[in-house]
């Protein structure tokens, strides 16, 4: 099992998996990173395109995109629920998700103008009230400030950022006096962890406090069978902040928590060869629930 990034997630150059650490010129240029991860993701876009068809019939029939444990965060929005920010969205089935819980209008922010095209495609299929915006998530239009009754993001979107302050400072300024904040993100704890060959967990030789890595091509159970070859694919930059530097930029923003839990989901279904006695052992993914401060 590799990460979703496609890295192996062990800090060393690996020519096979096309992964290395990040130069320390890259990690002074959070922006380069975030344009290289853009271009990556134009790329990537290319699956989401094959589950249009999908995504329009989830859609139009009601259905949802999200997990359990996300559901059970978010509750039912109707009525409660002016607007919903769905940051770093991708191609719009995650928001529109949000709509057919009860949210009146959706907008989604992502910086991949290929994604927010798809995006488009689906909204006007289903005849959603959705807004699209093209942007860096760090670079969120100051015209959103304030009007989030509910915030949506995770699902894999923090690996790709470079400044989680810059981050959670978006957080705060986005929300509603009254409204909530709802992260649910892989746990970084998830790449110290893979399995042997009768499906037991074993440790990686992943460090946990590693910093970015540079990756070309994905792990097949995430982004499957692009056009272009993995040797092809554009230099992509990914990090698993740990939990407490989650936490503590939030804080520092000034949100606040209301709850941290951690959770056995397997969010991207990269862990389907572990044994079904072990499931349930290991934090997969992790979720809080905050309000502006």
């Amino acid at each position: 099992m590799t990460d979703p990034t496609g890295a192996r997630g062990n800090g060393a150059p690996d020519p096979i998996a096309h992964v290395r650490p990040a130069t320390p010129a890259e990690r002074a240029e959070v922006h380069a990173m975030h344009g290289a991860n853009r271009v990556a993701w134009d790329e990537a876009a290319e699956r989401y395109e094959r589950w249009l068809p999908e995504a329009i019939d989830l859609i139009s029939s009601g259905g949802t995109n999200l997990l359990p444990p996300e559901l059970e965060l978010i509750g039912d929005l109707h009525g409660r629920c002016a607007r919903a920010i769905h940051l770093q969205c991708a191609g719009g089935r995650d928001t529109l998700s949000l709509w057919n819980l009860g949210a009146e209008s959706v907008i989604g922010v992502d910086f991949s103008p290929r994604m927010l095209e798809l995006a488009g495609r689906l909204t006007a299929a289903v005849e959603a009230p959705a807004r699209w915006i093209l942007a860096d998530v760090l670079d969120t239009p100051h015209d959103l400030d304030g009007t989030a009754d509910l915030l949506y993001t995770g699902r894999g979107s923090l690996i790709w950022l470079q400044d989680l302050d810059a981050w959670a400072a978006v957080l705060q300024r986005l929300l509603t006096p009254t409204g909530r904040l709802v992260l649910f993100e892989g746990h970084p704890a998830e790449w110290l962890f893979d399995v042997d060959a009768d499906g037991r967990w074993i440790a990686t030789d992943y460090d946990y406090f590693a910093g970015p890595e540079a990756s070309r091509g994905w792990a097949p159970e995430y982004i499957d069978h692009l056009a272009l070859a993995d040797e092809d694919q554009s230099w992509k930059f990914a990090r698993a902040w740990t939990l407490g530097e989650v936490i503590t930029a939030m804080l520092g923003a000034g949100l606040k928590l209301e709850q941290v839990r951690e959770h056995p989901t397997d969010w991207w279904g990269g862990h389907g060869d572990v044994r079904p006695e072990d499931r349930g052992r290991v934090p997969l993914s992790f979720s809080v629930v905050a309000r502006r401060g």
